[in-house]
This record gives structure tokens, C-alpha cells and sequence, in this order.
């Protein structure tokens, strides 16, 4: 899925709120089925979930994109899939056929502010493949040939990404939003970085980075504290310490209204735009999380049901340390789509929300909210975001409440204050669209 796509899946409203590591390493909790401790370094987050036999594992590694320079962007990712291959005490053959015996599944998601490596598995095989991630992550043999063979894949899927209008018109918007940032880059890399990462780099990487004041461990599942303590100590816990902080990127710099063209002979054009939102500490963080959701639905209405004018339109909700909103649409109307939106969004500015539609809506968060968190993986996900981003993962059962609690006003008023200075990338038939129109949003 592009991230243009799960940008637009993400206004359906579930994820955790933003901020910074904790102070503390370590505090007590009130949630009786959480525990919260260091072992040998490492940060962790266990969920106790006695309800069935499966286990999510998620090391967040952090610091994300801001790990990398244009230069070197895509050298985590790279580095972990190229562990597949084989590792110190694991043969590539005998990866392959353990992991298969386990009927475990081994993850890595590069993502903007961290990169997940993790795994998904069972209680009776939780040890053994533990012991196989921890040998991914730390002994990985990186055999030349190896590298070269996971580079090609990588590569391949960054050629399809620049082939795909929808992943394109994304990665532009973003690199224009955050122009000299490190959102800017695309946390797998580009064609470039990636060709010119070498072995020696991964390996110097391998032993710089993978330090344990990067980690957070958040394990959801049926597994007692004491048993994974006895796992992290003699595997994780070795590595070293390093002197790692988390702390969010800086605010992209303002600038105005802009727009960068891509002409490409396309039955549709794609249009997407970003603004900048606040950070995830933010008190109008989920004010204008419900407000582009209210957008979202105003365009499809207005753009796709009564004048059928495109078949996808939103208004995207981009969570992360930084948020950013924006607008998308595919159309062969863009000049007449455009004004539409522009409409649309005076309209949020400049109008209050009927109470009884804001509760429809908030509801609608809410269901998606408690769905998401019937699995270990999301309940993850959700510690951490809260961990991470607010400094508490306690803070992920205020979801609910913080979401109640927004108004009208204050939706009207993050509309006014986040809804502007939009920087659109457009890919398609550029002789469509009026430039002066599209660059004074």
C-alpha cells in the first residue's frame, strides 16, 4: 500500500498521540496487566495477554529518518532485510527452514520517526525465535553477494514506487513539505543512497547504531516478565549502551504555497498537497485529526457523489511526531475540482460543526479505534505511539476521552489556523490544471 493510501486509511481515526521519551526509565503502573522495565539497557513494555497463545514483538529502533542523510537513506532497512540471508549462528538454508518450522514471521518497517523490527509468533515458540531475531539484529554475516542480492530487490521496489502516480505524487509532496528535513527523505531510501551504500557501511553501521539507548521492546501476549528477561539479558542486553535521546525532528520551515509538476501522459491527474500540523504534543493535535476527517467527507460528497468528478478524494491525516494535513484527489478536472476544495476548507474555517454530526463522527474514531485494538501487533503499535510520542503509554487509554472532548470551536479554529499554505505535488497532464490557482491555497 502507498503511504499515500495509508495516509488516507489513517483518517479513519485510530492512532496514538505525539511527544517525547520518558524522563524515567522506569515507573510504577497502574495498569496491572503492564509492566514497564529495563533490561540491560534496553527500554520495555510488556503487555501480559493471557488470552490466547500469540505474541507480538516489536523492537522500535528510533530515531527514523533522522538517522540518515540523503547519502545514506535506506542503510537500517537495508541492513536488517539483508540479515535474512544469514547470521552468525544461523545459515541462510537454516533461517529459512526454522522460521518455517516456528510458523513464526519475522517484520521490518521503516517508518519516518523509527523502524520496527519485530516479530509475530506463539507462546511455545516465542524463545527460539527470539533467539533468531536477536542474531538477525546482531550478528548478521552480510555476505557480499547477499547484500547485493537484497539491494536489487529494494531497488526494484523504489523503480515501482516511481512508476506508481499514486507513491510518486507522495514522496513529492512530502519532500516539498519538508523540504531540507529529515521527513523529507523516504525512510526505505532512494535510488541513489541505496546504490551507493556499501557492505563496510552496513557493518559500521551495525556496530555504531545498534546500541540499546535506541530501543524500546514492547511485547504483547501470554509471557511472564521473568522469562523475558532471562531472553534479553545474554542477547540484547550485551550490546552496548550509547548515549541515543529521542527527540522529535524540527519544524519544517514556512514557507509559501507551492507546487512541483511531473507531466506524465496518465488517464487522470493525482493531486496531493500538505500543510504543515502540529506536533503530537499539540493541544489541537486531535481537533484537526477530526477536522480533515470532516473535510474528507465534505470532498467525497461534494467532488465524487454530486458532481462525480474523480473516484478517490480525502483529506489526509498524516500521523507523526510532526502531522501534516493535506488534500488528494484523482480527476480530469482539476481546475474545477480545485475551486471545490477551496470552498470546502472556507467552509471548515468559517462555520461550526452540527454537535450531533461531530458525535456521529467521533463515534465512528472510537469503533475503529477499539477494532484496531483487538490484536497484539496494534496494541504495539498504540504502546509505543504513546510511549514515544507523549512519553507514557498510559496516555493511549486517554485516546478515547481526548477525542469526547474536542469541539466545534476548536475544530473550526485548527481549520483556521492549519489549513493553509499548501504545498501540492501534481503528476499528470500539467496543462490542465491552473498554476496560479493550485499555489494560493
Amino acid at each position: 500500500m502507498s503511504r499515500a493510501l495509508v495516509a488516507r486509511v489513517v483518517i479513519a481515526g485510530f492512532a496514538m498521540l505525539g511527544g517525547a521519551l520518558p524522563a524515567s526509565a522506569q515507573r510504577a503502573s497502574t495498569d496491572t496487566s503492564t509492566s514497564v522495565f529495563d533490561v540491560g539497557g534496553v527500554h520495555v513494555i510488556l503487555r501480559r495477554n493471557a488470552a490466547n497463545d500469540v505474541v507480538a514483538a516489536n523492537l522500535y529502533l528510533l530515531g527514523g529518518n533522522q538517522q540518515s542523510t540523503p547519502q545514506t537513506a535506506g542503510t537500517e532497512p537495508l541492513l536488517l532485510w539483508a540479515s535474512e540471508r544469514g547470521t552468525k549462528h544461523y545459515s541462510r538454508d537454516a533461517l529459512t527452514s526454522k522460521m518455517a518450522a516456528l510458523g513464526s514471521t519475522i517484520i521490518v518497517e521503516p517508518r519516518d520517526d523509527w523502524t520496527v523490527f519485530g516479530f509475530r509468533g506463539t507462546r511455545d515458540t516465542f524463545d527460539s525465535t527470539w533467539a533468531i531475531l536477536a542474531d538477525r539484529l546482531m550478528a548478521p554475516t552480510l555476505a557480499p553477494a547477499d547484500v547485493e542480492f537484497i539491494r536489487a530487490q529494494v531497488l526494484s521496489g523504489v523503480r515501482q514506487r516511481n512508476d506508481s502516480p499514486d507513491d510518486l505524487v507522495q514522496g513529492l509532496a512530502d519532500s516539498l513539505l519538508f523540504a531540507g528535513q529529515p521527513y523529507a527523505m523516504p525512510a526505505t531510501g532512494d535510488a541513489n543512497s541505496l546504490s551507493s551504500i556499501t557492505v563496510a557501511d552496513l557493518q559500521k553501521y551495525r556496530a555504531t547504531q545498534m546500541v540499546t539507548s535506541r530501543m524500546l521492546l514492547v511485547v504483547v501476549g501470554n509471557i511472564e516478565r521473568a522469562r523475558l528477561e532471562k531472553l534479553i539479558l545474554p542477547t540484547l542486553g550485551t550490546l552496548p549502551r550509547g548515549n541515543y535521546k529521542w527527540t522529535p525532528p524540527p519544524n519544517p520551515v514556512v514557507r509559501p504555497a507551492d507546487a512541483i509538476f511531473v507531466q506524465r501522459a496518465l488517464p487522470t491527474n493525482y493531486i496531493l498537497g500538505y500543510y504543515p500540523g502540529p506536533r503530537s504534543t499539540g493541544s489541537d493535535y486531535q481537533a484537526l485529526r477530526i477536522a480533515t476527517s470532516v473535510l474528507s467527507g465534505r470532498l467525497f460528497t461534494e467532488i465524487r457523489v454530486r458532481r462525480n468528478l474523480t473516484y478517490d478524494v480525502s483529506a489526509p491525516f498524516v500521523e507523526r511526531a510532526i502531522s501534516s494535513g493535506g488534500l488528494y484527489v484523482t480527476t480530469v478536472y482539476p481546475d474545477s475540482v480545485l475551486g471545490i476544495m477551496r470552498r470546502e476548507i472556507a467552509r471548515m474555517q468559517t462555520t461550526l460543526l452540527d454537535p450531533e454530526n461531530l458525535n456521529v463522527i467521533v463515534q465512528q474514531f472510537i469503533t475503529e479505534y477499539y477494532l484496531n485494538n483487538e490484536t497484539d501487533a496494534e496494541q504495539a503499535n498504540q504502546i509505543a505511539r504513546a510511549e514515544l510520542y507523549r512519553g507514557d503509554y498510559r496516555l493511549a487509554g486517554q485516546f478515547v476521552d481526548q477525542l469526547r472532548a474536542v469541539t466545534p470551536e476548536q475544530i473550526r479554529d485548527a481549520s483556521r489556523k492549519y489549513m493553509k499554505g499548501m504545498h501540492f505535488a501534481y503528476v499528470g497532464d500539467s496543462t490542465k490544471v491552473s498554476r496560479q490557482l493550485i499555489t494560493t491555497f
